[in-house]
């Protein structure tokens, strides 16, 4: 915690590894001075000026992607699924122009800082929880971040019963998603949804004769 001074120390102009101080900013309630500081690759960023003295900041983030890029070429890491899912994930959360931007940094979903400039950690993460080539990554809580205690691996099905759309269906005794149905009653999840919209009671709607074309299709 810093302690409240009297004197701002002047650190305009002075370079802190990749940072260089521009202006004093403000100093929060606890008398942390910040900086608006430059850094060697052109950006400009706000920063606590005792973590600047310290050491702990020493560039804008830019060092840790140079890190995440250099081991990626490193280990051959950057043409893996694994990086790709990566960049997916960090692409829908934080890219208005992304096709699934609406339905993740639109809702407010982010990437933990963890993960965000740092694929190794991502990489280290995945291997170590159960990554397999015919899974997905898959939130727990789908109104929670990305981050290691959020996230598992699944399957596409896994993961459609866990999308906050999923609807319910209660018959004798057991509850299922309309995609879980789905596949055991082998009856398509759009033929089922159009039964349920249409007001049709759970039995009706799982037990009435289909035709042929609405069975589900195998995958």
């Amino acid at each position: 915690m810093c302690i409240q001074l009297s004197k701002i120390i002047d650190m305009t102009g002075k370079k802190f590894g990749k940072l260089t101080a521009i202006k004093y900013m403000y100093s929060d309630k606890y008398g942390c001075a910040h900086w608006l500081c430059r850094c060697d690759c052109g950006n400009e960023k706000i920063v606590n000026g005792k973590g600047l003295r310290c050491g702990d900041t020493k560039s804008c983030g830019c060092a840790k992607i140079e890190r995440a890029k250099t081991m990626s070429t490193k280990h051959g890491l950057g043409k893996t699924r694994l990086h790709t899912i990566w960049l997916d994930m960090r692409s829908r959360c934080s890219k208005s122009y992304s096709i699934n931007y609406e339905r993740y940094g639109a809702r407010g979903i982010e990437v933990c800082e963890e993960w965000l400039n740092d694929f190794v950690a991502f990489y280290s993460w995945a291997i170590s929880n159960g990554y397999k080539k015919n899974l997905t990554i898959d939130r727990i809580d789908n109104n929670g971040n990305y981050e290691p205690s959020n996230c598992q691996w699944a399957t596409i099905e896994e993961q459609s019963n866990n999308k906050r759309s999923s609807r319910w269906i209660e018959y004798k005794g057991e509850r299922k998603t309309i995609a879980q149905w789905s596949v055991s009653l082998n009856i398509s999840d759009k033929a089922l949804r159009h039964r349920i919209d249409r007001g049709w009671p759970a039995e009706r709607a799982l037990t009435e004769p289909i035709h042929e074309q609405y069975r589900r299709k195998p995958i």
